[in-house]
């Protein structure tokens, strides 16, 4: 990563750990919820092995051919969920996200600065820059979306980021989260405020 690679192996940590918990959460819920975890777990582990320091392992030349292949058919599959919940349409651009550093960072790609865990610091600015700023802009937005649900009540930045004004996070089925239930909402909301974050810092080394 052009930052260095303590911060490599920091968004590898979150990544890594909020990936876990997301197959943590496949074991409960209703099959949409499952099927929901099951996406956002393969993001994390995706974006962890991503972010992987060079200095620890290189992957083969053919490893982004997999990853193109792999969250390609994530996007499909997202694009065809869309259809029950506005949800997925998230899940389907971070599956294009994730494609378009794959084939950007991909060895011989013309412009390419490396991936974000495993570039050299003499790259230089891969991507189409138009196409990577837009990708900045929404993971920008979402994050300061998700973090306002995170922020407690009656805060100048919670009503700017779009926090409820209650201060509660709310479920799918757009009830009012509260008690136990509401933690473990809030977990799940903090890790995919952790991959908004990741995926922002990745597509910035582009």
């Amino acid at each position: 990563m052009h930052g260095g690679a303590l911060a490599g192996w920091l968004l590898m940590a979150l990544c890594a750990v909020s990936g876990a918990y997301c197959l943590l959460r496949t074991r409960t819920g209703t099959p949409q919820e499952r099927r929901t975890a099951r996406a956002e777990a393969l993001m994390g582990f995706g974006m962890a092995a991503m972010a992987l320091p060079a200095a620890v392992l290189t992957l083969p030349e053919w490893s982004w051919a997999v990853y193109g292949a792999v969250f390609g058919a994530a996007a499909l599959r997202a694009l065809w969920a869309a259809r029950r919940g506005a949800h997925h349409l998230h899940h389907l651009v971070g599956s294009l996200a994730m494609v378009y550093m794959a084939v950007t960072m991909a060895p011989g790609a013309a412009g390419a600065g490396g991936h974000a865990g495993h570039g050299s610091a003499a790259g230089g600015a891969g991507g189409f820059p138009l196409l990577t700023g837009v990708l900045l802009v929404y993971y920008a937005l979402y994050v300061l979306r998700s973090a306002g649900h995170l922020i407690p009540a009656g805060t100048g930045v919670a009503s700017f980021a779009g926090g409820s004004a209650e201060g509660l996070v709310r479920g799918g089925g757009g009830g009012v989260v509260s008690g136990a239930a509401g933690g473990g909402a809030e977990l799940t909301m903090a890790c995919r405020l952790t991959m908004g974050i990741a995926m922002f810092a990745m597509l910035l080394t582009l």
